[in-house]
């Protein structure tokens, strides 16, 4: 098959999935330069052969990467609708040398799902609310939810995401995907809308753990723009698919975080047969294992992320030219406030309000409170947990099951083992562990910083022995219905 032919193959399956049919809203807007593109990469191949694994394959990006392109770069936000990226994203200029086609942008909780304590995951004011492909009136989790969806669906080869606090791993268990969120500073977030520099990142979202891969070797690389990823270990480009090792869980020794267990008791019951699967498989399991600092930085983190979500942001907006109307995060908040009836239809911005009352990032209370998250979830947090048992690394339920989307009250707390990570800045990958009344169940590896190696191949022997994937249904809803 030609580039071009799987392009058109894929945008045939959106045109079908995303608006008709199921009416998945996974992607906000299609390349309309796909087929050109995919037409240029089949005439380089047959001139001078491939760029890579990659060469050719279609890959949709969240809609907060920038494209300098015929597409728009919005968060899911009217606000930034009708305008275009100067320059690409790092992360793009790394997709397009490696002979990807950008096929489009996908959906996401709009503003990355830093706007209101009360938000709909996988609603934008562009874009609509994402469904879950496994039960349509299921959310999709956020803030990537487009982006796992898209692949889930298999409107994309490959997906790219962002992460916070969970918006990688969270959809990417919730859709029957694997998700990758890497140590802070492997990929760069230079041309990235943000929320917070000290824990945003990208990461691949795939099908399968090799594709996950194949797609971080593209996107890992040491960036001058984007300061954090100079501070690698190595700036030599690292083939992680070496690592992929169908043995790998043997001899593993692996702890598991109970802590982060008892949102559902069937989702419990099917990770704990997942442990007893690994230690077939020859791993070393330590049950359990216990995190002193458990959930004590949460007021921290929010606190950090408010400070950085006005400066970052402000800082962001301005890399955007005269190309948009709005130029800081108090002029967000106004056009919202001005447009309510589109954008807060559901919820409102109370996170956005009290993120623009914070001071420099100089002011004592962010320091403390950075400070703060630090030493609890590495010193005292995964680093502690991984030297006191000599582990390779942690082992939790992703999260609980996928949730009825209510545009009334807004997200269900349904657990989540994604903050130890995410605060730390450290990887975490989820990969499908099973299902739990049709809906699908994520199964969480993570460890300490630089630990990709390490984590991807326990992560790959735990699907090689299991292989829990399957496809989607699309079903209207699934029963007993879950409350």
């Amino acid at each position: 098959m030609t580039a071009r032919s799987v392009a058109e193959r894929y945008l045939d399956r959106i045109e079908q999935l995303n608006q008709q049919g199921p009416s998945l809203r996974a992607v906000i807007q299609v390349n309309p330069d796909a087929l050109t593109i995919a037409e240029a990469v089949d005439r380089e191949r047959r001139q001078s052969g491939f760029r890579g694994p990659l060469h050719g394959i279609p890959v949709l990006l969240k809609d907060n990467f920038d494209t300098a392109d015929r597409m728009g770069t919005t968060a899911g936000s009217l606000a930034l609708e009708g305008s275009t990226a100067l320059r690409d994203a790092f992360v793009v200029q790394r997709l397009r040398k490696a002979g990807a086609i950008i096929l489009g942008k996908a959906n996401l909780s709009e503003w990355a799902n830093f706007r209101s304590e009360h938000s709909v995951s996988g609603w934008s004011a562009r874009g609509g609310q994402t469904r879950n492909p496994y039960a349509l009136d299921r959310n999709p989790c956020g803030s990537s939810s487009g982006s796992a969806v898209a692949v889930a669906a298999n409107l994309c080869a490959l997906a790219v995401g962002t992460e916070t606090d969970g918006s990688i791993v969270c959809p990417s268990a919730v859709n029957g995907i694997v998700g990758i969120k890497p140590t802070l500073g492997l990929i760069s977030r230079n041309g990235v809308i943000p929320i917070a520099h000290s824990q945003d990142t990208p990461g691949p979202m795939a099908r399968t753990v090799r594709d996950a891969t194949l797609l971080l070797n593209v996107l890992a690389g040491a960036d001058p723009a984007d300061p954090v990823t100079v501070g690698r270990p190595t700036n030599s480009e690292i083939d992680y698919t070496k690592f992929l090792d169908p043995d790998g869980l043997r001899g593993a020794r692996l702890g598991i975080a109970r802590q982060y267990f008892g949102s559902h008791a069937q989702v419990d019951r099917l990770i704990d047969n997942c442990i007893t699967e690994m230690k077939r498989q020859g791993a070393d399991i330590i049950d359990p294992i216990e995190f002193a600092s458990y959930k004590q930085y949460n007021d921290s983190e929010l606190e950090v992320l408010l400070y950085e979500f006005k400066h970052d942001l402000n800082l962001y907006l301005k890399t955007r030219g005269n190309s948009i109307a709005v130029k800081s995060l108090a002029d967000i908040i106004a056009f919202n406030e001005a447009r309510r009836s589109e954008e807060m239809p559901y919820f409102e911005q109370e996170i956005m309000v009290k993120a623009e009352t914070k001071g420099p990032l100089t002011d004592e209370q962010y320091q403390v409170a950075l400070a703060k998250n630090h030493q609890l979830s590495r010193e005292e947090g995964i680093d502690a947990v991984i030297a006191k048992d000599k582990l390779n690394a942690i082992v939790a339920p992703t999260t609980g099951l996928a949730w009825l989307t209510d545009w009334i009250t807004g997200d269900r707390e349904s657990g989540s083992c994604s903050t130890p990570a995410a605060v730390a800045g450290y990887p975490h990958i989820s990969v499908p562990a099973g299902f739990v009344h049709g809906l699908p169940v994520g199964i969480s590896f993570f460890g300490p910083a630089w630990s990709e190696p390490t984590l991807l191949r326990i992560a790959y022997s735990f699907e090689q022995a299991t292989k829990a994937r399957r496809p989607p249904s699309f079903l209207p809803t699934v029963g007993p219905n879950l409350q």
